[in-house]
């Protein structure tokens, strides 16, 4: 051997080393060697410097040994490709490979897969569908990409498991995997627990793991739990993938205690300090009540944390609306530290803008999220419109959503659940009507916002009619939610006794919000016996629930039953439960104001209460008239015309006020309350608008209610 063949070959040796290790400080000194000619050069050296740069993120370095390659052959472009799909650059990658003389297996694969993994749905298909037509001989990535790219269309999904039965692709453990994933995220868990049982002894861990994962979507964490005791049994693997599975069963089961007992295992096998089942921890304390204190406590303990591990804590924080702000400052936090948000971050943190109700700060992360191109845009352009229609802006959620390149299942539901919760049911029915002349299947969640919209707009038949097709047509089985919209429905257009017949015949326990539904339809037709069996259920359920108590006592004090209204609040107070705080609060140049009844604490509270008592004097002679029973306070406690004044010091009255007195003529503004707006208020709202000619949107715990012109969107209907 001579001693030039012998430096090459210890060169390539060394190369290929550098290249697992991820070593790019070596690297770049062999690239050096290699571009002053000190070494013979060759397609295939070339190749694996642009591997280097690729697997160790440089992806500009990679591009330049891209282009300094002077006899590039597939696996060439094959490497380059893949360094932009790494990058979730799909569309550059796209361009590379259209340049590629004769692409191959691995060509195509790889850039299926890039759109799959940014959720790219139709430029896959449409390589699918070449490959097919050249004659191409597929295998188990092929299949895997094209199924995940068509991740929320189980339209789609079905046809490609046909093609996978027919063409002898179930063979392939990937391919299963991928299908059972996607069945179960679209919802479908006998399709994926068919798959799983049909795979026999070809199942391999990430199959029991994907299982896992279904059943505690699925909030079976039981039989979650019983796959991973017999996959111990057997011997399997049990890797940091199969832990954070089980921790997702604990969830999904709300088994905090079995949760805690599972957390001391992990740190006697030290699995707590990893990163990914730090992620299925903070979710198991964040969402069965383990307090943020200790999602932030298994934050601080994991070494090395990553995006997975801000993201899980980001969402942490923005499933308590109360931390929202924190959410904000996490996210803050993590950009600091040198992490890129992806497209998971974004849509925790437009989930955390959506709870605060803050269109600044919306429009803000909006802003970001376009500078920085987020490949996979379909899931923050949904949370997006979902955030819009929550800051009141309908107008922009259905402007981005017309946008949209693409619309998805979660896309439709997000608009449909916006009109909805403003009371524009005929455009909510009517999108849905779209989705189906589409084909997107309708998921549970679609079935909720639509039987909302029926509720919200007193349409009867059609809530009906939409309720019985959800079983017999698309096999979704109906569930709590889904019977408590039923509830609604029938309760508002004054049927209780249909509405009393629906709980008593539920096929499992109505559970707290089954029987909330059944209390707030009694306490709107002022039926107190069923509102007192109502609220007695859901006391059983929730004794330190607040929301019984306070709703029975003011039905009593509505209707002049003082006796029994104390007897309640009596009863509250004996149990030590705790009426949440009225407060209603509004967002003026980039600041957010709270104010409560009687407020005396706000810079502004004089003028408020002087512009308040002009507009009422104002509105009184366009003919409002208050309604005293809203202050539910007995006439004896109160002195003469002092409930009046109690009526017109209500937080969301003086919010409005105070937005009016803020904003410039014309300024539509946004006030939020955190329980539901009261009847007195409605009205008086509905003649400042008229009379402020401004467009004024309440939004409380229920709905919107957005008044223009002396006229309410809920149509008085709520």
């Amino acid at each position: 051997m001579t001693q030039i063949s012998w430096t090459a070959q210890t060169f390539r040796n060394l190369l290929k080393t550098c290249i697992t290790d991820r070593n790019l400080l070596t690297g770049k000194s062999l690239h050096t060697l290699y571009i002053k000619s000190l070494i013979p050069s060759s397609t295939y050296l070339s190749n694996h410097f642009i591997l280097l740069y690729s697997k160790c993120g440089h992806l500009t370095t990679a591009h330049n040994a891209f282009y300094q390659t002077q006899d590039p052959n597939t696996f060439t472009f094959n490497a380059i490709i893949a360094a932009y799909a790494k990058e979730s650059l799909p569309s550059i990658a796209h361009q590379l490979f259209d340049q590629i003389p004769h692409p191959d297996l691995v060509s195509y694969n790889t850039l299926i897969s890039a759109y799959a993994d940014c959720g790219r749905t139709e430029p896959a298909l449409g390589l699918f569908k070449n490959m097919r037509e050249l004659g191409f001989e597929m295998d188990g990535f092929t299949l895997s990409g094209v199924i995940m790219a068509c991740l929320n269309d189980v339209f789609f999904i079905r046809q490609l498991h046909c093609f996978v039965v027919f063409g002898g692709f179930d063979s392939y453990a990937s391919v299963n995997n991928v299908l059972l994933s996607c069945y179960s995220k679209e919802g479908f868990l006998e399709e994926a627990k068919r798959v799983f049982y049909g795979m026999g002894e070809g199942k391999d861990e990430v199959s029991w793991n994907s299982m896992i994962v279904a059943y505690g979507q699925h909030k079976d964490g039981a039989k979650a739990l019983a796959l991973f005791q017999e996959m111990v049994r057997r011997g399997l693997v049990v890797d940091m993938f199969t832990l954070a599975s089980v921790l997702t069963a604990f969830t999904s089961l709300e088994d905090f205690l079995g949760g805690l007992q599972f957390h001391a295992m992990l740190i006697k096998t030290g699995f707590h300090q990893n990163a990914h089942v730090g992620s299925g921890l903070i979710d198991l304390y964040s969402k069965c009540g383990g307090g943020i204190s200790d999602c932030r406590k298994v934050f601080e303990e994991v070494s090395g944390p990553d995006l997975v591990l801000w993201n899980t804590m980001i969402s942490g924080y923005s499933l308590n609306e109360e931390l929202s702000e924190e959410a904000l400052e996490c996210f803050r936090e993590m950009q600091h530290v040198g992490y890129r948000p992806d497209d998971c971050s974004f849509v925790n943190v437009i989930s955390a803008c959506s709870n605060l109700s803050s269109p600044s700060q919306g429009r803000q992360i909006h802003a970001l999220t376009i500078k920085s191109e987020i490949p996979s845009r379909i899931q923050v352009n949904n949370a997006l419109v979902a955030m819009y229609s929550k800051c009141g802006n309908l107008q922009d959620a259905r402007r981005l959503f017309d946008r949209m390149p693409e619309h998805n299942t979660v896309s439709l539901n997000s608009m449909i659940a916006g009109y909805a919760q403003h009371g524009i049911g005929m455009e909510s029915l009517l999108i849905f009507e779209q989705m189906l002349e589409r084909n997107i299947s309708p998921t549970s969640i679609t079935f909720i916002s639509v039987l909302s919209a029926c509720a919200h707009t007193g349409k009867l038949k059609e809530g009906q009619k939409y309720f019985n097709i959800m079983k017999k047509k698309f096999g979704i089985e109906p569930e709590v939610e889904h019977y408590s919209c039923m509830i609604d429905l029938l309760g508002r257009a004054g049927k209780l006794c249909e509405a009393e017949r629906l709980i008593e015949s539920m096929p499992f326990s109505p559970g707290s919000i089954g029987w909330a539904a059944l209390l707030g339809a009694s306490k709107m037709h002022g039926n107190i016996e069923l509102a007192s069996k109502a609220a007695n259920k859901l006391l059983q359920l929730e004794p330190s629930n607040a929301v019984p108590y306070v709703m029975l006592a003011n039905m009593y004090a509505s209707t002049g039953k003082w006796e029994e209204a104390a007897t309640v609040r009596k009863l509250m107070r004996d149990r030590g439960v705790r009426k949440k705080p009225g407060c209603s609060w509004i967002e003026v140049n980039k600041r957010i104001h709270v104010f409560v009844a009687e407020d005396i604490s706000h810079p502004m509270i004089k003028e408020i209460y002087e512009y308040l008592e002009v507009m009422g004097g104002k509105i009184r002679l366009a003919g409002y008239v208050p309604d005293l029973r809203w202050t539910l306070v007995k006439d004896d406690d109160i002195k003469s015309g002092e409930k009046e004044i109690r009526l017109g010091h209500h937080s969301e009255k003086l919010a409005v006020a105070f937005g009016l007195l803020s904003t410039k003529d014309g300024e539509p503004i946004l006030v939020i309350k955190n329980l539901r707006i009261c009847g007195d208020c409605h009205n008086a709202i509905k003649f400042i608008s008229a009379i402020a000619e401004r467009e004024i949107t309440i939004r409380d715990t229920h709905r919107f209610h957005c008044f223009k012109d002396g006229q309410c969107s809920c149509g008085d209907y709520w």
